[in-house]
């Protein structure tokens, strides 16, 4: 089972990810969390490159073909052997957030990027996504005392414009994408998140 969690950033996506993590490994449950972009050493240092700051323009295709190549390294490495295992795969964050931040934030046609996703991933789509959504203004709210990545500095406009592409994907596929209000309390989202997990899988 491979599950992912998305959201703008300080939805408290990663927070409930950790959370999950735990809850199935209390269980006995075999299970690993990941990341995007990140997962596998070759996909942390492609990582690093596109969140650190550059002394020159950063071309948004350039932007988008690295985060493609971080995400081939951690399909192909991490993510298809682990669920070949059996072992159920939790990734804070996956191919959504590259049709919701380049798609919709830097205006890439979102069909070249499903058609660039369906390559770096091989077709491998979450079989369950929590979208932790939240309104920008307060999401940037509970971020700005910590330093802040290059995306995360973008402007308000763009945040806006990912967290409309988010609910745009989960609109258009509502059977994969459980929409969760990021406003409720720590307990209450990881309760919604649980009952979705244990529809989804007799290993719970």
């Amino acid at each position: 089972m491979f599950i992912s969690f998305e959201g703008v950033e300080g939805s408290g996506k990663s927070t409930q990810a950790k959370l999950l993590y735990e809850w199935l490994l209390d269980r006995g449950i075999e299970v690993i969390s990941t990341r995007e972009p990140g997962g596998t050493p070759g996909a942390e240092e492609i990582r690093n490159f596109i969140l650190s700051e550059k002394k020159e323009h950063f071309p948004e295709n350039a932007e988008l073909f690295l985060y493609m190549a971080a995400r081939s390294f951690h399909v192909e490495n991490l993510i298809k052997p682990a669920l070949k295992n059996g072992t159920i795969v939790i990734s804070d964050r996956f191919s959504d957030a590259t049709v919701a931040y380049q798609g919709f934030g830097r205006e890439i046609p979102v069909e070249k990027i499903e058609y660039l996703n369906s390559i770096a991933s091989k077709g491998l789509k979450p079989d369950i996504t929590f979208l932790i959504d939240i309104p920008v203004a307060e999401g940037l709210k509970r971020i700005k005392k910590r330093k802040l990545d290059r995306i995360e500095k973008e402007a308000v406009e763009f945040h806006k414009m990912v967290r409309k592409g988010y609910l745009e994907i989960a609109k258009k596929e509502p059977d994969r994408v459980v929409v969760i209000d990021g406003r409720k309390t720590i307990e209450e989202i990881f309760e919604i998140v649980k009952t979705n997990v244990e529809r989804k899988t007799d290993a719970v």
